[in-house]
């Protein structure tokens, strides 16, 4: 099973604030099942979070979710957070910090060495769910440029140069995702 690397980037991005003394901010979705925070805050169905050394105490930021106590209005409170429903870790002096979106579900893709889960065939699962795959884009494309250079009245100087630019290409190859 592979793991969410959410609660991995914003421990290092939490991290990363503190060592270049910014203040790490908490962007949190305040729907989301399990979320304890003071409903008060909430706007848009979001709550902002200082979530600085300062701000708060026994802070914990583990896989499954982030922990600590502050103090709202003068009023101590126990914040919770599951991790999905972290959604910013940001720095409020400049921004700085990486918006959370919808992860995948990484426990839906199997692996090539994870064993088939209901022993059907593997042939009619794989028309089930596609997967991408990369080719190798053809030359064609690259000919069809050079000949548009030509018939759109180009001189042979250009014309010697589009083949020489089209020969450079060739070394690198290209890849392009099919899904």
């Amino acid at each position: 099973m592979t793991r969410s690397s959410r609660p991995y980037l914003a421990r290092a991005l939490y991290e990363w604030l503190l060592d270049n003394d910014l203040t790490p901010h908490l962007v949190v979705d305040a729907s989301w099942p399990g979320v304890e925070v003071p409903r008060q805050f909430v706007q848009h169905g979001q709550i902002v979070l200082n979530a600085s050394p300062t701000a708060v105490r026994d802070f914990f930021m583990e896989n499954q979710a982030i922990g600590f106590s502050a103090r709202f209005g003068g009023q101590p409170m126990r914040i919770m957070i599951p991790i999905e429903a972290l959604l910013a870790v940001y720095a409020s002096e400049n921004g700085a910090g990486m918006v959370f979106g919808q992860e995948p579900d990484l426990e839906a893709v199997e692996g090539p060495d994870a064993p088939a889960d209901d022993g059907g065939d593997d042939a009619s699962s794989a028309a089930e769910t596609p997967r991408p795959a990369l080719s190798a884009v053809s030359e064609v494309k690259r000919d069809a440029d050079a000949e548009r250079a030509k018939d759109q009245g180009a001189t042979s100087d250009a014309a010697e140069t589009d083949d020489a630019t089209t020969d450079k290409r060739k070394k690198k190859p290209a890849l392009r995702v099919i899904k």
